[in-house]
């Protein structure tokens, strides 16, 4: 048996944090594999130690003196050091961290150290096995991570490892540059370590116990999600919740291993279980609410629309011309909207348009901008009746005009669109409806 443990930045800001982290490890014998992240922020208007990286190395890069900045980056490990009362030294790395940096390594090795020296000091604390990722993480040439490979090599020497300190966020390519995973990456290695030594549980601790069913900054107090699915997780990363990195979830998810989000500061709490599937229901008919701004519509009308073949394919051909995605496309027998990015579309506009009447000669094409987009999300939806005509009762209720709506077969999310300037409303009449009134 076996527990991958992942500690985000503000778990290890400090010594004192520290402590926490290694009583709550101790606790638990099977929690043998440790995925550290570097120091986070200690309070408020801190700095997080790879933002102090990232702006040393660029002091480096312009040919300036960055001394004074390692130097303060060396004194926040020297502060963990001497709250834990440790014998281990950090000035060989330091050394070869400021040659490295004279010699223009490159953003993701400066990124990488914060994760690097702060696996060490952990595996010191703990007495485990410290091991560096760019030995045994692997990316392509291209820049794409080696899963395979990585796999292979990291099961091989994991199985060797009693216990081990696995530094997050980073690996190399083959000819040993230290590359990153995007921000995040350290939930990354830890789902990637799980899979290699086929964990019982992958727990990831952070500073909150678990996810919420709705954005805290729109909803006072919302709940917590107890379990979610990994399909729901997905779709509600995707429409803008802060969960974990998307990459994070796809080794565990293979190897079929749990992921269950956990509070340093409050161990004891059961925080949030990632799962594969699961018969457990939900406390409430949704799992979550989640969206984002800044989408406009391009409604596009033709009579016998539905009986010309292929014009579909011809209206998504002018969005990929220019190299434009899009979100949703509902239809009906003579319109179809396509949803993109706000951002993305407004100085190609025109062009699009252009494509549009080129490749599909529709009769009439209508543009609304400053929309949102909302997906609320639940596996138990599917089994209950009139979810959503709750939806609409709710948003009507609350005098918000719904501007679109899409579901998709598999019944486990309802897509709405709504102004801009209705999004936070839309939000909690959709949160009051469904969780407050049962609450």
């Amino acid at each position: 048996m076996s527990k991958v443990v992942k500690f985000g930045g503000s778990s290890l800001a400090s010594a004192e944090q520290f402590k926490k982290v290694g009583n709550i490890i101790r606790a638990d014998e099977e929690r043998r594999f440790v995925v550290p992240s570097a120091p986070g922020k200690r309070f408020k208007k801190d700095e997080k130690v790879t933002d102090m990286l990232y702006a040393c190395y660029a002091l480096a890069e312009e040919g300036k003196d960055f001394s004074e900045n390692l130097s303060k980056i060396k004194a926040r490990y020297n502060e963990i050091i001497d709250g834990l009362k440790l014998t281990v030294k950090l000035d060989k790395e330091f050394k070869v961290i400021e040659e490295n940096f004279k010699a223009q390594a490159g953003k993701d090795y400066a990124a990488s150290r914060g994760e690097y020296l702060n696996g060490i000091l952990m595996a010191d604390y703990l007495g485990y096995t410290f091991v560096d990722p760019a030995d045994y993480i692997f990316f392509k040439a291209n820049g794409e991570f080696d899963a395979e490979k990585t796999d292979k090599a990291l099961s091989t020497k994991l199985s060797k490892c009693a216990n081990a300190v696995i530094p997050g966020f980073y690996g190399s390519t083959t000819g040993k540059k230290i590359k990153t995973f995007s921000r995040g990456g350290s939930d990354v290695t830890g789902s990637i370590v799980a899979k290699a030594v086929k964990a019982d549980v992958y727990e990831n601790w952070t500073d909150v116990s678990g996810f919420l069913i709705a954005d805290p900054r729109i909803i006072e107090n919302p709940q917590k999600i107890e379990v979610i699915t990994y399909r729901e997780l997905r779709e509600l990363s995707y429409m803008g919740a802060g969960v974990l990195h998307e990459d994070a979830i796809f080794p565990v998810r293979q190897g079929g291993i749990p992921i269950n989000i956990k509070n340093t500061n409050a161990p004891e709490d059961p925080g949030t279980w990632i799962v594969g599937s699961t018969c457990q229901k939900s406390k409430y008919v949704i799992t979550g609410i989640a969206g984002k701004k800044g989408f406009c519509s391009i409604n596009i009308e033709k009579d016998m629309m539905n009986a010309e073949i292929g014009f579909g394919r011809k209206v998504l051909q002018a969005f990929e011309e220019n190299g434009i995605s899009f979100e949703h496309v509902p239809s009906g027998i003579d319109t179809m909207t396509v949803f993109v990015h706000q951002d993305e579309f407004m100085n190609k506009e025109q062009k699009v348009v252009a494509g549009l009447h080129r490749l599909a000669s529709p009769d009439s094409i209508e543009i609304e901008s400053d929309l949102a987009l909302i997906a609320v999300v639940g596996r138990g939806m599917k089994s209950t009746r009139g979810t959503a005509g709750r939806i609409f009762s709710a948003l009507a209720h609350s005098n918000i005009n719904v501007k679109m709506i899409d579901q998709g077969s598999s019944e486990l999310n309802i897509i709405i669109g709504v102004a801009n300037d209705d999004f936070e409303a839309a939000i909690k009449a959709i949160y009051d409806i469904f969780v407050v009134t049962r609450l």
